[in-house]
């Protein structure tokens, strides 16, 4: 014989833990999402936008000069066992002659997050060959940055996107 249990009634005070337990874990979501957001992305690309929109012009003439120039820039990216990652560029000039005496520099900027971008410092190891490595270097995806300069002017800049196993 099994007695049937009334069911207990809702009160004032049941319906007001439940609210207070509802919108607990809601805020404690959100102040966990906020704080994991706040620390993975810095949320700047540019420390002063006022200064990055002067530049901008120069930028621009910067940029059609290295067009006319017409060189031929090819790196290429070749990961260790380690978990680093060699930077092999070779440069011609519009005629096709290797380039010799410009220094190069490579960076790996991660696309999310600026902490973890790295140097490279490129070196000429032949007659417009120059070589660098990163020590560690993550895999995924990173934006490769090599900037060529001369006599103390910047005459070669590239961006672009490699993806790293």
């Amino acid at each position: 014989m099994s007695r049937a249990q009334t069911p207990r009634p809702i009160t004032g005070r049941m319906v007001l833990f439940a609210m207070v337990a509802f919108f607990g874990v809601v805020i404690g979501v959100n102040i966990v999402m906020v704080r994991l957001a706040i620390q993975t992305l810095p949320g700047t690309e540019v420390d002063s936008a006022y200064s990055a929109s002067l530049a901008y012009a120069n930028e621009i003439a910067t940029a059609r000069d290295q067009s006319a120039r017409n060189w031929k820039v090819d790196a290429h990216v070749e990961r260790s066992g380690q978990g680093g990652a060699t930077l092999r560029v070779e440069a011609r000039d519009n005629f096709g002659r290797p380039m010799s005496g410009l220094t190069f520099q490579g960076r790996f900027e991660r696309p999310t997050d600026r902490r973890a971008d790295q140097q490279v410092t490129l070196a000429e190891v032949g007659i417009g060959i120059y070589r660098g490595s990163a020590e560690t270097i993550a895999p995924g995806q990173w934006d490769l940055v090599l900037e060529g300069v001369a006599a103390g002017q910047r005459l070669f800049l590239s961006k672009n996107r490699v993806l790293l196993n």
